[in-house]
């Protein structure tokens, strides 16, 4: 399946070839004969988990980001802590205890595809396919899944937890986390619209509301006065730090430009994500402005920026292994 919005075929082309450099091996007809339903037997229970979960598009889709980087692209991130094999659970880490979610239907879609073509398909691989159905589903574009990757033998908390961006990243610190990665300006923009749909733990953003820098009762000068309000209501000091706020407040549950148009209204909701439009003279702000005014601009280079970040470090060949269960190593 093509990128959505009439891309034409040619510039697709052109476009993947230029995005894959050294990692022509992936390609999008990876499993055309030996599991050739792949896609349509992970989208079928996608969409059975998505009608009794709305957040779930959003869960799976965070799941790949979270996977991609740490260590790259190699299926780490839904490994189970076991010390005696040396891997440290990732699920752990501080950005992801207790918030990252979504594990059940990956693990749905593992015992399908063994059950057709087992020791085929790589978790890894689950993941990038599952993050491009979950898109696609809540209203964003559709890309051509490249695929190949294979699973990483081991985990590191301590890496993830310097890898995954935070709340009060500056936006020196987020450009360098993506730039590590080979991700440049245009990647970290496109890929934070990401938050156009799911939740976000009051936790993340109560220093935000109410002990911005370190002063109690302060909050953010950036964020809109009465969207301040809306927050603290919904996040109020010392109430429970696992209650959850919707990230984009217009349309919470759909993939769409209206991220952008938050952050031009000083709406967004963690302090990362309004950094982009708020850092005055960064090139991350015409960006916004950009993707705001034309949301198929948005859906072509998040697609784009979706095909280089699933294409980090990724294991291919011997390298790794094809879990059986992609919550532990063979």
């Amino acid at each position: 399946m093509g990128i959505s919005n009439a891309i034409p075929s040619l510039l697709l082309s052109i476009l993947i070839f230029g995005v894959l450099g050294n990692y022509a091996q992936l390609t999008s007809e990876f499993y055309s004969t030996t599991c050739p339903n792949v896609t349509v037997i992970a989208r079928g229970l996608i969409e059975q988990a998505s009608r009794s979960d709305v957040r779930l598009t959003a869960k799976v889709m965070r799941l790949h980001f979270h996977d991609c980087f740490v260590n790259g692209c190699d299926g780490s991130v839904l490994l189970d802590a076991a010390p005696t094999d040396g891997v440290e659970g990732e699920k752990e880490a501080f950005q992801n205890a207790g918030s990252l979610d979504g594990f059940e239907v990956i693990d749905d879609i593992k015992t399908a595809l063994e059950n057709v073509c087992p020791g085929i398909v790589s978790c890894a691989d689950i993941l990038a396919i599952a993050a491009e159905i979950s898109v696609s589903l809540a209203g964003g574009p559709s890309w051509d899944v490249l695929l190949g990757r294979r699973d990483g033998r081991t985990a590191n908390r301590g890496d993830a937890v310097n890898a995954l961006p935070l709340g009060p990243d500056s936006l020196e610190i987020l450009t360098s986390k993506f730039s590590v990665h080979n991700l440049d300006t245009t990647d970290l923009v496109a890929l934070s619209g990401a938050h156009t749909f799911g939740r976000v733990q009051c936790g993340v953003i109560t220093n935000r509301l109410h002990n911005f820098s370190g002063n109690n009762g302060q909050s953010d000068p950036t964020i809109e006065p009465e969207f301040l309000q809306t927050l603290r209501r919904q996040c109020p000091q010392g109430g429970s730090l696992t209650a959850r706020v919707n990230l984009d407040d217009t349309s919470p549950d759909s993939f769409d430009n209206d991220y952008f148009k938050n952050l031009q209204n000083n709406h967004g909701v963690i302090e990362s994500d309004q950094i982009l439009f708020s850092s005055t003279g960064s090139p991350t702000v015409s960006l916004v402005n950009s993707f705001a005014e034309n949301q198929s601009e948005f859906f072509r280079n998040f697609a784009r920026s979706m095909i280089k970040m699933g294409n980090v470090r990724v294991l291919t060949g011997t390298e790794g292994e094809i879990r059986r269960d992609c919550r532990r190593v063979n």
